[in-house]
């Protein structure tokens, strides 16, 4: 039979796949358009697990709060201009608005429904695969929560409203204004954003004695070194501990916007002006591609390799 140009059109507009593509699927199901679609679907599958070995270190992190409620999800892809395309953004902001109705489980979120589709997070993904032709993950999800307080985000070089390269969040419990506890916590996750605290605790007690004393070790075999007494190497390795928990937890570190506080007496100077006790629950900062080890092509190689050089 003859399949019109406007059938293809249709198609095309309905699965996002390729022209030549929609073509032979109209001509392979005699012109049935749902047929066609189930037989793009399942090509695309097929596209689509042939993708999922290629290395997804790019792609964007989305971030959705809701008041005491906050989430923050990375989807990788494997190209930075992928990460520009409208309905990879609408896809990863869509993961995020479902992932505040998890526990923060990547599996959970998986297997949620995608109110955009009708379809699982995974399966959702999929789809996106065969329809713009790159490896799509779901890799990281976390969420925050307070009892009475407010969960506020960040977003660093952001390329739409709650997504970008770096996303973070900050839960605080306390019984003050919701709005200025909101302002506050922005700029303590816009000081997460711009200084690391690794590993990722809030307070010094937070942080696993075993990193702790290890760096306790490294500090007095350095000290030791310097051939000073005991009582002298004793004390610097304390001045080094103290520098150490400065460094990695987010209390002791000095406020970026003002050097001269640190974070815990900006909370505090704030608790004073809002007439409430304020408390950092908890923090998350993800960046995209943290810890992927990326493929170095060489691309001189390759076309040796072709040509059996």
């Amino acid at each position: 039979m003859t399949i019109s140009a406007s059938q293809v059109k249709e198609l095309r507009e309905k699965t996002g796949a390729g022209m030549m593509d929609c073509k032979a699927a109209l001509t392979e199901n005699n012109g049935d358009m749902e047929a066609a679609v189930d037989w793009l679907r399942k090509k695309g599958l097929s596209k689509a697990a042939k993708k999922s070995g290629r290395t997804a270190a790019e792609g964007l992190v989305g971030v959705a709060t809701d008041g005491t409620r906050g989430a923050v999800v990375e989807v990788n892809s494997e190209t930075d201009f992928v990460a520009r395309n409208d309905g990879f953004q609408a896809l990863v902001k869509g993961v995020a608005a479902v992932a505040l109705t998890t526990d923060g489980d990547v599996a959970a979120l998986g297997a949620a429904t995608l109110a955009s589709t009708g379809k699982s997070v995974v399966d959702s993904i999929t789809d996106a695969v065969a329809t713009i032709g790159e490896n799509m993950q779901l890799r990281r999800s976390a969420v925050l929560s307070v009892g009475d307080g407010v969960v506020a985000s960040y977003v660093h070089n952001q390329v739409s409203d709650g997504l970008g390269k770096i996303g973070v969040l900050v839960a605080l419990e306390s019984a003050a204004d919701k709005a200025k506890l909101a302002a506050l916590g922005k700029q303590i996750a816009m000081h997460v954003a711009a200084h690391d605290p690794t590993p990722a605790a809030v307070r010094t007690e937070e942080i696993d004695p075993a990193i702790v004393e290890k760096e306790r070790q490294i500090f007095s075999a350095q000290a030791l070194e310097s051939g000073k007494p005991a009582a002298v190497v004793e004390k610097m390795v304390e001045g080094r501990i103290r520098k150490f928990y400065e460094e990695v937890t987010l209390l002791k570190q000095n406020f970026v916007m003002n050097p001269e506080l640190t974070v815990e007496a900006l909370v505090a100077q704030a608790a004073k002006d809002l007439g409430a006790a304020i408390t950092i629950k908890a923090f998350v900062r993800m960046v995209i591609g943290e810890g992927i080890e990326k493929e170095v092509s060489d691309f001189a190689a390759e076309v040796a390799a072709q040509a059996g050089v």
